[in-house]
């Protein structure tokens, strides 16, 4: 973290992903013994309730694209308590179902994360670095995105070389280009040709390079919590 400070990432990136809301989807998971058009019978004569007029159009529509496939989501887009009450119907006819949350809003979109930001998500940072501006993506779940190491190694050294229209400056002063000895290291980055040192030459991450691209792993937001719930798909 201490090496992302010294370098300023925080001056373009940001470590906080927005919400605008959530919704709800069904879960299918099995029919019992039902065969699927006795299913999609079963669930039109529960739309016709008066409780799910809100939401039959959409529920109707996406179960007649349904192909009998389990697990299978049957339905999008659902008020929690039309969820809810849909699920447990669909379960008392002996089928299994499971409401599943989903996030909605710009940052989620861009799959930036699956949930928003919470306070809960900074608890052992010092300082904390959120940002202010995004001259760069979000980079709170960026170790989802791009777990691998030698990845951001690559990307720290030759930014076009892992994302073509990429606007970030190399950070090569992270890192040794050296003449190679008995033996490459272990460590040397394999470039594509247009990066890659000349003939001969290796280059060799220091330990800033490493502990960056560590941190950079480590940014992940890959469980719910109470005060930000989803569903992990």
């Amino acid at each position: 973290m201490q090496v992302y400070r010294a370098n300023g990432c925080a001056a373009c990136h940001t470590e906080q992903v927005r919400q605008e809301g959530v919704t709800s989807a069904i879960l299918l998971t099995s029919i019992g013994k039902n065969p699927p058009g006795e299913f999609r019978k079963f669930v039109a004569s529960l739309l016709e309730l008066p409780e799910f007029e809100s939401c039959s159009n959409a529920v109707a529509s996406q179960l007649q694209s349904w192909n009998g496939k389990l697990p299978s989501v049957i339905a999008t887009n659902l008020d929690a308590g039309d969820a809810g009450d849909l699920l447990q119907k669909i379960n008392a006819g002996g089928c299994k179902s499971e409401m599943q949350i989903i996030a909605e809003g710009p940052d989620i979109s861009r799959k930036w994360g699956l949930r928003r930001s919470v306070a809960a998500d900074f608890l052992y940072d010092a300082p904390v670095q959120l940002g202010n501006l995004r001259a760069g993506p979000d980079l709170a779940d960026v170790g989802e995105r791009y777990g691998s190491v030698d990845w951001q190694l690559q990307h720290l050294y030759a930014p076009k070389s892992q994302a073509k229209d990429s606007a970030m400056p190399p950070f090569r002063y992270l890192f040794e280009v050296r003449r190679i000895g008995d033996a490459s290291s272990p460590d040397a980055l394999v470039l594509p040709a247009p990066f890659a040192p000349p003939a001969g030459y290796e280059v060799v991450p220091t330990d800033d390079a490493k502990n960056l691209a560590a941190y950079l792993v480590s940014l992940r937001m890959s469980v719910p919590l109470y005060e930000a719930p989803y569903t992990p798909q």
